[in-house]
């Protein structure tokens, strides 16, 4: 898995989630995401925020968040997201589908992380059927560190994620099952909508 290889990745995701957001209704705009508290718009927002807002700005942001990225993300978010168009959303995606931008840390599997899973927060929420080409899951799934899946602070404690479309599994104790995509958000700290997770443990994890 090559630099170049990761970043082919992160223009596929991007470009697919471009075709995707521009089929949606206005109404599918306002529908609520797997992410607690923001609409399609708030995800769409946060996610094109960093090809919008340059590095000294995201500073000024972010003290006066009093230092938290969390709450400075929610706050632009939000504040983007009421005073942008859907249509200028869409074009912050489209006309930076190649961005370099690469999240503090993370590098460009980091970048790409982050598109993927909140791209996953705006399907799942709308029950929209899109698969995550395979390749593309598991390089997220290679990238995954104890250190990153401990920052979502999801209590795995007792669980094996097991993958049904990948060879992946993550810790041990009781199975929890199903698409390689769904067990991620599982990691993220996100609640699953009924269907999705399979295993005696998986109401853990689903709302």
């Amino acid at each position: 898995m090559t630099e170049d290889d990761i970043r082919a990745a992160v223009v596929g995701e991007r470009s697919e989630q471009v075709d995707l957001l521009a089929a949606l209704r206005p109404d599918q705009w306002d529908a609520p995401t797997l992410c607690a508290g923001w609409r399609v718009r708030e995800v769409v927002a946060h996610t094109t925020m960093p090809f919008r807002t340059s590095t000294g700005r995201a500073l000024v942001e972010l003290v006066k968040a009093g230092g938290r990225v969390n709450r400075m993300a929610d706050r632009c978010a939000r504040r983007d997201a009421a005073r942008m168009t859907d249509a200028k959303l869409l074009a912050a995606l489209r006309d930076n589908v190649a961005h370099a931008w690469k999240p503090p840390g993370g590098g460009a599997l980091g970048a790409l992380s982050h598109d993927v899973i909140h791209g996953l927060d705006i399907t799942v929420g709308l029950g929209l059927d899109r698969r995550v080409p395979p390749d593309r899951m598991a390089m997220v799934l290679a990238g995954l560190t104890p250190r990153n899946i401990a920052f979502f602070g999801t209590d795995l404690s007792g669980v094996m994620l097991r993958a049904t479309d990948l060879e992946w599994s993550h810790g041990t104790g009781t199975a929890v099952r199903g698409l390689a995509q769904d067990l991620l958000l599982v990691i993220c700290g996100r609640r699953l909508p009924p269907g999705h997770l399979g295993g005696a443990a998986a109401s853990r994890f689903t709302r």
